[in-house]
């Protein structure tokens, strides 16, 4: 009797240690391919192939079904639930997939993915930091005579113009804190165990790259936002990852100084004396998928049976490779633990 009284009182002590272990939070955030665009039917085919199948075997059970985890929690937007398939651009997958599986099996707590993306959004503008200086009056002219312009749609006012200046990132702060306000009625089994924001990945660009204005302010606004992040968030040493856009990947046949360009200014803010140690780089042209890039080459129309079992998008969305935004999640995750284990 006394054994089972014993069993019974550490059983306790252990769930009651567990529940009292702060939920440890991790912010995703960005544009198009930070929220995902690999089909979730191209993974569905790859899953239950013999050359590819081992590659996803950890997001399967048995019987090829898409398995949930319920020691990861993830939020995008309007959506809510432990981390499954399905949690990029509808009907689609992105990083935080596998970056979800690598942080959960790191760590004993609850985790908590928060992500918050946009496509077709820039640094320049949309996400703008606080700290970085207000537009100028002669951009913001040109920009107000560029929508005067428009032949369809409201033309903006020069006031809507300078509002939209850093409303981005306004969202995504106050979609942060919303949440982390809300954890009881967003995820019913949190039991008031507090939480720890653990770690920020970035992974945006592609709007400043192709805007030479946009791409050589943006190491200056990148540090900024990292800054302005910490500052907002009460976290002032947050590990915080730059996804390096990585479109093309490292075996491009056409120069391109401008995206080249754009790369290095966009981890320049990494090598900054203040974000030693805290700050770190995933180059994501490594994960290009040269397999899927062959067949686009090919011709994805004309090879249509054979495109859809390798790829599901454009090339700036990283041909909707499966086996790419996995790849990116989980150097996401391993980047982020290594700068937690520097701190």
């Amino acid at each position: 009797m006394r054994t089972a009284t014993l069993l019974i009182t550490l059983a306790f002590t252990c769930l009651s240690a567990t529940a009292a272990t702060p939920v440890k939070v991790f912010i995703l955030a960005g544009q198009s391919n930070m929220e995902g665009k690999a089909q979730i039917s191209l993974l569905e085919h790859q899953v239950k192939q013999p050359e590819t199948r081992k590659r996803f075997a950890h997001l399967v059970d048995e019987n090829n079904r898409f398995t949930e985890r319920k020691d990861v929690w993830i939020k995008f937007l309007n959506r809510k639930g432990n981390l499954a398939v399905g949690y990029g651009s509808p009907k689609r997958i992105g990083p935080e997939l596998d970056f979800g599986h690598v942080i959960g099996d790191h760590y004993d707590e609850q985790v908590l993915l928060i992500k918050t993306a946009w496509g077709g959004k820039s640094l320049f503008r949309d996400f703008r930091p606080p700290s970085s200086p207000e537009p100028t009056a002669e951009y913001v002219d040109r920009t107000f005579a560029k929508g005067q312009k428009k032949k369809r749609g409201k033309k903006p006012t020069k006031e809507e113009i300078r509002e939209s200046f850093g409303h981005y990132y306004r969202l995504m702060i106050s979609d942060v804190e919303r949440t982390l306000a809300n954890l009881k009625t967003t995820f019913p089994a949190y039991h008031d165990q507090g939480y720890e924001i653990a770690g920020f990945v970035w992974f945006q660009g592609f709007n400043d790259m192709i805007n030479a204005e946009a791409t050589a302010a943006y190491a200056e606004h990148m540090a900024n936002f990292i800054r302005d992040v910490r500052k907002d968030l009460g976290t002032p040493e947050l590990p915080f990852v730059i996804g390096q856009l990585g479109v093309g990947g490292t075996k491009s046949k056409k120069p391109n100084p401008g995206r080249d360009t754009f790369k290095a200014n966009q981890i320049k803010p990494a090598s900054l004396p203040e974000f030693k140690g805290n700050v770190g780089v995933v180059k994501t042209d490594q994960f290009w998928d040269e397999t899927a890039q062959a067949v686009f080459d090919k011709g994805w129309k004309e090879n249509l049976e054979l495109w859809q079992t390798v790829g599901s998008d454009r090339p700036y969305h990283y041909l909707g490779s499966t086996f790419t935004y996995c790849d990116i999640g989980r150097a996401f995750g391993r980047e982020i633990l290594r700068l937690t284990e520097v701190k």
